[in-house]
Formats: C-alpha cells, sequence, structure tokens
C-alpha cells in the first residue's frame, strides 16, 4: 500500500487483515470480507479502508505472502548446516505458497488477465531467491554447479502441477526431496 505511513495500530489491523484473509483463502473457500474483518478482530469498515474491493485484498494477500517467499534466504542459511538444506525448507515455504492460493485462483485468474498482477515481478522473485540458494550452496559445495535458478524453479513448478492441487503434502514433500537430491554436489 502505498502513500502515508501507518498509524502502528493501524499497520498492525492491515498486517493482521492480510494473515487471517491468507489463511481463509488457503482453506479454499470463498470466505465472506465480513467473516475475514470478524476473524481479524476489526470492523468491516475497517477491512474496506485498508481494501477497497475483494480484489484489493486478494492482491495483497498475493503480493505479502510473495514478498515473504522472496525474503529470508538468509534466515534460511544461517538456521541450516548447509546450503542444500536451506534450499529444501524454502522450498517447503513456495510450495506453501503455490499449493494455498486455491481460494485465491479465480480472482487471481482474472487479475492476472487483466495485467493487474504484471508489476508483483512473481518469476523474477522466486528465481532470485533460487539463484541466491544456488549461489550459496555451490559456494559451500552441497549444491552442484551449473544449475539454472529458472529451470529450477520450473522444476518445482512441475511437481506442484504433479500434484494437481491436491492436499498431498507427503507427495509433494518427495518431490521437492527428489528435485534437491539432483542439485546435491
Amino acid at each position: 500500500m502505498s502513500g502515508p505511513r501507518l498509524r502502528a495500530d493501524a499497520q498492525r489491523n492491515r498486517t493482521r487483515l492480510l494473515e487471517v484473509a491468507g489463511a481463509a483463502f488457503a482453506a479454499g473457500a470463498d470466505p465472506a470480507l465480513e467473516k475475514i474483518a470478524r476473524d481479524a478482530g476489526v470492523g468491516i469498515g475497517t477491512l474496506y479502508r485498508h481494501f477497497p474491493t475483494r480484489e484489493a485484498l486478494v492482491e495483497a494477500v498475493y503480493r505479502h505472502e510473495l514478498a515473504a517467499v522472496g525474503a529470508g534466504v538468509d534466515v534460511l542459511l544461517a538456521e541450516h548446516d548447509d546450503a542444500a538444506g536451506a534450499l529444501r525448507a524454502w522450498t517447503d515455504r513456495y510450495a506453501d505458497f503455490v499449493t494455498t492460493k486455491r481460494g485465491m485462483a479465480g480472482t487471481l485468474k482474472a487479475m492476472i488477465a487483466e495485467g493487474a498482477l504484471a508489476s508483483a515481478n512473481t518469476r523474477e522473485t522466486i528465481t532470485g531467491a533460487v539463484a541466491a540458494l544456488l549461489d550459496a550452496g555451490v559456494a559451500d559445495g552441497t549444491l552442484r554447479a551449473g544449475a539454472d535458478a529458472d529451470d529450477v524453479v520450473t522444476l518445482l513448478v512441475g511437481a506442484f502441477l504433479a500434484t494437481d492441487g491436491t492436499d498431498d503434502r507427503a507427495r509433494v514433500g518427495r518431490l521437492l526431496d527428489l528435485v534437491v537430491a539432483g542439485l546435491r554436489a
């Protein structure tokens, strides 16, 4: 959201709305905005002040979650013994990002068709995170050199498509394990 800086309480409300809406959309439902506001502990007027339309809320949730997936590579590298482990942990984050969009799918497709999400830079954000992890893995000797980040993203998307949006998280995990195993040095 651009414009003047939000007061601390308004920023907390906005963040809480994004979290609650993200969880509601991830459940695969088409949640009522009134329920999202209620579950976030705010009034419907507060929701509409931040997000005047359902589309504005969906876009904000998408961008918020994309930023979270794209960020944090340094934290993952610090939390894991090696870059291969950090990459595997990151693939779980990416899987959550991709597979939790069911409740947003219709609105997202319409927004993409209209060009409303063109500036989200989804592919660039995801590929940038993968490239940073691959570079770190080559540097620490746990991932092989020569893997192209864009190719890895394509493999990951293929793993998600192979599960056809099902809730089979175990299968998604096995496919992600195979992708990362293929990248190990």
